[in-house]
């Protein structure tokens, strides 16, 4: 007799309830680990860069004047997490914030004659360095740095990134030293390594095209003809004299215009030391509460994952061990879920501090405008009054002192 061996599959009526448990919890902690970490860590600190410096005082005739224009604010992050405390003001504040301690930065190294921070579209400069926030968040500091000579010659065109930990906001220094010191040391070394590789007569060129440039500016029909500019590069067809009567007026006037650029710059330098507190605290407190908040997702995360395992097995001890199961598990569900729940909330504690900070930027950032006060010059014993904000104020300026050449020449102003 032929003995047949078959197997049989004992069912469980319990485990066939659990499967579609399971599946669920598993669905739910895939999505707690895919939403976790919104503000994401960014990524380390740069290794120091030391700032070049002259060995010894430069002679004049080696120096160059550097102008920093205003910076461009760049985007704000479209998402919420990343844009968190981050707006137009605080960008506005740090397009002017940036560039000014750039300046207290060229300064020191010596490599540098005047520095200064210039409204947009300033004509005449020997250095003319421009830039642009990329991105700027308290963690990171990301900037797209251009810098042109007279001559057109493009000394940088570069992205710079620097990264500052809660620790580095313990090492600044008051107009001295920034979190990202680095990244402007990086900037000024770039600018000194240009200029190195220039001899004497190549500085000697800059100067004198950045004159000419000016005059240009102010008396185009008679100064045109010295400059021919090239696929983008500016050169010099010969020199007015010495002792040119339109050379001499215009250096003249070039002697007020520098009289406005300081003032000018004056302005930027009392709002750089205004927000400088402000500015660093707020940097300070956001890359701290960034930090914070990545600990506390990491400690929520874990909770979360602990109080949705702890159900999804209540739930099933309570189908297959009874109602006295699901009793005794109610509690411990409850209690872990909202554990989680609080840990993750704990993290936004600190809003209300940083919002202090926040609006302290943006009422600088908004009022900047309007405590740049009237500037009144006299000319010619006629006084006027230049109102607006500092930049309106300078092309104002600019423009009488095209008036100012026209009256003194003789020469009809261009209506256009």
């Amino acid at each position: 007799m032929n003995i047949i061996a078959t197997s049989h599959r004992h069912t469980d009526p319990g485990r066939n309830r659990w499967g579609p448990l399971y599946l669920a919890g598993l669905s739910l902690l895939g999505l707690l680990l895919a939403g976790c970490g919104s503000i994401g860590h960014r990524g380390g600190s740069s290794q120091p860069v030391v700032m070049q410096q002259a060995a010894a005082d430069l002679p004049e005739d080696a120096l160059l004047d550097v102008w920093i224009e205003v910076f461009a604010p760049g985007p704000i992050p479209q998402d919420a997490d990343d844009n968190y405390g981050i707006t137009q003001e605080t960008r506005k504040a740090e397009s002017r914030f940036i560039p000014a301690h750039l300046k207290k930065t060229l300064q020191q190294t010596g490599y540098w004659g005047a520095v200064r921070v210039v409204p947009e579209e300033t004509v005449g400069a020997e250095l003319l360095v421009r830039g642009r926030i990329l991105e700027s968040d308290g963690e990171i500091l990301s900037l797209h740095i251009e810098a042109t000579d007279s001559t057109g010659r493009q000394w940088l065109d570069e992205e710079y990134e620097g990264f500052a930990e809660t620790a580095d906001y313990s090492r600044i220094s008051r107009e001295n030293y920034d979190a990202f010191q680095g990244l402007y040391n990086e900037i000024a070394n770039d600018l000194a390594r240009m200029k190195q590789k220039l001899v004497s007569a190549s500085l000697r060129q800059i100067r004198e095209l950045a004159e000419i440039q000016f005059a240009a500016d102010l008396a185009p029909d008679p100064f045109d003809g010295y400059l021919q500019k090239q696929d983008g590069r500016f050169k010099l067809q010969r020199l007015p004299a010495r002792n040119d009567p339109m050379l001499q007026r215009i250096r003249a006037i070039r002697e007020r215009d520098y009289l406005l650029i300081d003032t000018v710059n004056d302005h930027y330098d009392a709002f750089y030391r205004d927000i400088w507190d402000p500015y660093s605290n707020w940097r300070r407190f956001r890359a701290e509460e960034a930090a914070n908040l990545r600990k506390v997702e990491r400690e929520a995360l874990t909770r979360k994952v602990l109080g949705i395992g702890a159900i999804v097995g209540a739930v099933a001890l309570s189908m297959a061990g009874g109602r006295d199961t699901a009793i005794r598990t109610d509690s411990l569900r409850q209690v872990m879920v909202l554990g989680g729940l609080m840990v993750a909330k704990s993290g936004f504690d600190k809003d209300s501090e940083k919002q202090i900070h926040i609006d302290a930027l943006e009422e600088l950032g908004a009022s900047f405008e309007s405590e740049a006060s009237p500037m009144v010059v006299e000319v010619e014993g006629e006084t006027h009054r230049l109102t607006g904000s500092v930049d309106a104020q300078y092309a104002k300026w600019r423009d009488l002192l095209r008036r100012i050449h026209a009256s003194e020449t003789g020469l009809v102003e261009n209506p256009g």
